[in-house]
């Protein structure tokens, strides 16, 4: 097995296979120096020395500002192609010529402890083996580079001012954006706002409260005496209504007085005659008669066959109330209606009671969304001023732009000799192989200094000295065709029994069932994405209702990977659409049993719409109605909405990947995590770990016959293309 050193320099190699050629080419260059025999020539070089320019009396702050320092002058913004070319033409050689023989350099001597550093200067030398031409070349050098200085802040200037006008229109379309959203949010919930600051809405409660207790006071009251007459009258209310009612009737008195009177009669006759006597037999179905009159009667006088006030058999006696009795009775009808209509009015004032109080508890959410936009409002225009005084103050530069260099020391020309190299095989032999050991050093310190894990074991390793629970290694997802999807759809993907092991892993962590999981990265193209949905889709298959929770409020929705497309208007009003829970989880139709709630990014106010109500209510009902959670947050190296779900989740699991995680920002988010009381770090997986899978499987794979997450074309004669997950997120 090859050591994890060893394995990590071979991919180094291939990285900056580059720096082995230039290594020996320099090398060997070099050797050719040292071993050149020289022969004695004439050269003349000419000097000339350029000093930083003083800037004129400015009135604007821009202009001082674009003025290009001296010490960040290079030779190709003092000497460009154009220059080049025109003292070429002046003095009649080729420029690649004049470039070998000129040498420009910028000393910004450091100022010591104590002292001022000395001005920074430019010096030009330019050897040649005819003076005149050394002198008419110099004192080009000098005209041109002067006004290439002018040029180069000129350009700088005007880039500036471009760049302001084109980013204007936008702040100012964004200004009128962030205005015209208050004042639509003051019309609209302006006037709660001002009742709950005026305290209208405080004493409209009060008041309701109020009026409750003194309907519960007079309500009692009336109880009271309900209670008392229906004592003394020994009927309640209906009947009292009913026993009124027919003894007020004249019609019922009379029927009551002839039944009475018969019955005197037969009372009488009773003792001579027997009961089938005639005059007997006549009595009695006189009083037969008179009854059922009397029963049609009360049926007439009540009204709806008894059912406003319920009639009893006895109808003599219930209309037999001297009128002491029936004053009493009426009182208690009177009574009862007073009762039902004091009942209905506290029903009313605490139904209005709830309603004011539910208007009262939306005010702080109000004020703080107001205080919101007004914020975005004097950022918007703080901006745009901003860059209006900006935009006047550089074209009031254009006036008093000047070069960055004057001549500080005239040219002057001095006679050398120099001597003609010859070379020796030898030593250009050497310093190749010098040359090649440098290479290879080098390519080993840029492999160090670039602090990337390039390995499994070197992750493996990291994790392990920090004590984070790896939870599962997942492999490299290979896909045959660029429009393919790493998301493992087909349940006979080979890839699919590594995530089934992350998810059992996951599900005994911490020695308790996890209901949600939050799955972020340190940084971005880790792949996290793909992993926490092929993590759901591996739950769904185990028969867990599952959802996905798009977190990621600043990038696009993914969701049309199990092929749902997002709704368009999620973007525009994201509250809106994460307070309908119905409506924002969204069945996938490939996979039974996986919901998703596709994100409704990207969105400015990411961080704003995770920490509001909806959000919260969102994830505490995700809790009760599903078997397994899974929630997708941005890398933690972008920004914190992965700290701000993280209270509501059971603990996050940190996505890693060999050649992409970075050693410093890895370990200081670990240290993070797990120094802090208020985060739970559950543990890491490996992503992108390349497996080599079976030989019929891959065979079955590039003919099209066999799907590891879509369905792969046919017919593909060329090499099939990996596509990793990071490409695809």
């Amino acid at each position: 097995m090859t050591p994890p050193i060893v394995k990590r320099y071979f991919l180094a190699v291939d990285r900056y296979k580059w720096i082995i050629p230039v290594s020996v080419a320099v090398g060997m260059a070099a050797a050719g120096v040292v071993i050149s025999q020289p022969e004695p020539v004439p050269i003349y070089k000419a000097e000339a020395m350029l000093v930083a320019n003083r800037p004129p009396i400015s009135f604007s702050a821009i202009g001082a500002e674009v003025r290009q320092p001296l010490e960040s002058l290079t030779n190709d913004t003092l000497v460009s192609s154009t220059l080049l070319e025109a003292v070429a033409k002046e003095v009649g050689i080729k420029p690649q010529e004049l470039v070998k023989k000129t040498k420009i350099e910028v000393n910004a001597p450091k100022a010591v402890k104590g002292t001022v550093a000395a001005p920074a200067q430019v010096e030009i030398l330019y050897t040649d083996d005819d003076q005149d031409r050394a002198q008419v070349v110099m004192e080009q050098y000098i005209k041109r580079v002067i006004e290439q200085s002018r040029l180069n802040n000129s350009a700088r200037l005007r880039s500036v001012i471009d760049a302001i006008n084109q980013r204007l229109p936008k702040a100012r379309q964004e200004l009128q954006v962030a205005e015209q959203s208050l004042e639509r949010y003051d019309r609209v919930e302006g006037p709660q706002l001002l009742a709950a600051q005026n305290g209208s809405l405080i004493g409209a409660i009060t008041g309701s409260q109020t009026q409750q207790r003194q309907l519960q006071l007079q309500l009692e009251g009336i109880n009271a005496q309900i209670a008392s007459i229906q004592q003394r009258l020994g009927l309640s209310p209906n009947q009292a209504y009913a026993s009124s009612a027919l003894s007020a009737d004249p019609i019922i008195g009379s029927l009551r007085a002839q039944i009475q009177q018969i019955e005197s009669q037969l009372a009488v006759l009773g003792k001579d005659l027997r009961p089938e006597h005639p005059t007997i037999v006549t009595l009695l179905n006189q009083r037969q008669a008179y009854e059922e009159e009397l029963s049609k009667r009360a049926q007439e006088v009540m009204g709806g066959n008894g059912i406003a006030a319920p009639l009893t058999a006895d109808v003599r006696q219930n209309s037999s109330l001297d009128p002491a009795r029936q004053q009493l009775a009426n009182t208690l009808v009177t009574l009862q209606t007073q009762q039902e209509s004091l009942q209905q009015q506290l029903i009313g004032t605490t139904r209005s009671e709830q309603e004011l109080r539910q208007q009262y508890s939306t005010i702080p959410n109000k004020q703080l969304e107001r205080t919101r936009l007004e914020d975005q409002v004097k950022l918007k225009k703080a901006l745009h001023d901003q860059m209006q005084v900006k935009l006047v103050d550089a074209r009031a530069a254009e006036a008093e732009t000047v070069s960055s260099l004057s001549l500080g020391t005239a040219p002057s020309i001095t006679r050398s000799e120099v001597t003609a190299p010859k070379s020796i095989p030898v030593t250009l032999a050497i310093g190749g192989l010098v040359g090649l050991l440098v290479g290879g050093g080098l390519i080993f310190l840029l492999d160090t200094l670039e602090g990337k894990f390039y390995t499994e074991e070197d992750l493996r390793e990291a994790l392990r000295q920090r004590d984070v629970a790896i939870l599962g290694s997942l492999p490299l997802v290979k896909v045959w065709h660029i429009d393919d999807s790493p998301v493992l759809l087909r349940s006979d993907s080979p890839y699919g029994e590594y995530y089934e092991r992350f998810r059992s892993k996951l599900r005994l962590a911490e020695g308790k069932a996890l209901k949600m999981v939050l799955m972020t990265s340190t940084i971005d193209q880790e792949g996290k994405t793909v992993c926490a949905y092929n993590l759901a889709i591996a739950a769904a298959r185990a028969g867990k209702r599952t959802l996905l929770i798009e977190g990621d409020l600043r990038s696009p929705s993914r969701c049309d990977y199990v092929g749902i497309a997002p709704d368009p208007d999620s973007a525009i009003e994201p509250l809106r659409y994460y307070g309908q829970i119905s409506e924002c989880i969204r069945l996938a139709p490939e996979v039974e049993n996986l919901y998703i709630v596709p994100s409704a990014g990207p969105q400015r106010q990411a961080a704003s719409i995770l920490e509001s109500s909806e959000m919260r209510r969102l994830l505490e009902d995700s809790r009760g109605r599903f078997d397994l959670v899974v929630i997708d947050t941005p890398s933690l190296s972008r920004c914190n909405d992965a700290l701000l779900l993280e209270p509501y989740s059971d603990g996050m699991v940190l996505v890693t990947r060999p050649g992409t995680s970075q050693e410093s920002i890895l370990t200081e988010a670990i240290d993070h995590l797990t120094e802090s009381d208020d985060h739970r770090l559950l543990g890491a997986v490996i992503n992108g770990v390349e497996i080599q899978l079976p030989r019929a499987i891959e065979d079955a794979m590039i003919a099209g016959s066999y799907s590891s997450g879509s369905n792969y074309g046919t017919g593909i004669d060329e090499e099939a293309k990996e596509v990793t997950t990071s490409n695809r997120h």
